[in-house]
């Protein structure tokens, strides 16, 4: 047979390694928001825009996580597309000077849709040189539509062609697994965004401490109601049982303290009120030193006059 009638396929491989291995993609909320906000001020000509992602690996390269990244100029038609790669290449010089350890890992495009353009910048964000080689290009796909909901992907490539020419403007995307992670202070910020959803203004006031102390514990109500529905359903044989679900169920339940109710609310109440206590003390001693700031101030008027009636006093004398 003709061998040039055969496609030849490679896998995707990880450094160090002699078999492909599955990546594990952590996105952190930092990056995200930037995609979007690349998004948002995109050109009204522009179906996509495209960007550098930044972060770091593990030791051996199997998991990725995705902290940063910064919007990379380009063109593109039906016919032929045109990346700004001296711009990438300057940016990525600047950055690592500020993050030394955040290294290129691959990039993004704002369209869920793959294509040829997307096999030729995929390649050259996963070259020998100035790109992530030996270690595989993660390509992050969000999608921004006005009115729905964002859904990401996350991929990593593999070579197919007949030629060598023809690989270089080819590859197989294959999926691989991804998670969002955001920390506790972000997560504050998107359930306060997320309450502007039901404004006209789109405008939400500060929530204070104990306003945010009851969301949670009617979110925590909510979630142990549907815990109880969902395993009185597997009782009574109207529920699929998971087994997933029944072991999750079970860590949640050992993790709890083994306290009678009424001294787990004896504690919950003297805390409370150590809580108030400081509270109402914080309080207090604020407003002593605005009164004594004000005080200060009021002093310092009233004697600026006297000092200046004395000074004339005895420009009269003389």
């Amino acid at each position: 047979m003709d061998r040039e009638s055969f496609i030849h396929l490679t896998k995707p491989a990880i450094a160090g390694s002699a078999t492909a291995s599955p990546l594990q993609v952590v996105i952190c909320a930092q990056a995200l928001f930037a995609i979007l906000d690349h998004s948002l001020r995109r050109s009204p000509d522009q179906e996509r825009v495209i960007g550098t992602l930044l972060g770091v690996r593990s030791e051996d390269g199997t998991e990725i996580e995705i902290r940063n990244c910064f919007a990379v100029g380009h063109n593109e038609s039906q016919e032929q597309v045109e990346v700004d790669m001296d711009y990438h290449k300057q940016m990525y010089n600047l950055h690592l000077k500020a993050n030394p350890k955040e290294v290129l890992v691959g990039w993004y495009a704002t369209s869920p849709e793959l294509n040829t353009f997307s096999a030729l910048i995929q390649n050259f964000y996963a070259s020998n040189g100035d790109g992530t080689y030996p270690h595989p290009a993660v390509h992050l796909t969000v999608s921004s539509n006005p009115g729905k909901d964002i859904s990401c992907r996350t991929y990593i490539s593999s070579s197919v062609g007949i030629t060598p020419d023809r690989a270089a403007d080819s590859c197989l995307f294959v999926p691989v697994p991804f998670e969002i992670k955001y920390a506790e202070t972000e997560r504050n910020a998107l359930e306060s965004l997320s309450l502007g959803r039901t404004s006209l203004d789109r405008q939400v006031n500060n929530i204070v401490d104990i306003q945010s102390l009851e969301v949670g514990i009617v979110e925590l109500l909510d979630m142990i109601n549907r815990a109880g529905n969902y395993v009185s359903q597997v009782i009574a044989g109207e529920a699929t049982p998971s087994v997933a679900i029944g072991q999750s169920l079970l860590n949640t339940l050992n993790l709890a303290p083994k306290i009678d109710g009424m001294e787990l609310e004896k504690l919950f109440n003297t805390h409370l009120q150590d809580v108030l206590l400081v509270s109402y003390l914080a309080n207090t001693i604020q407003t002593q030193i605005d009164l004594s700031n004000k005080l200060a101030t009021t002093t310092s008027i009233a004697a600026q006059p006297q000092k200046t009636d004395h000074k004339r006093q005895q420009r009269e004398r003389d």
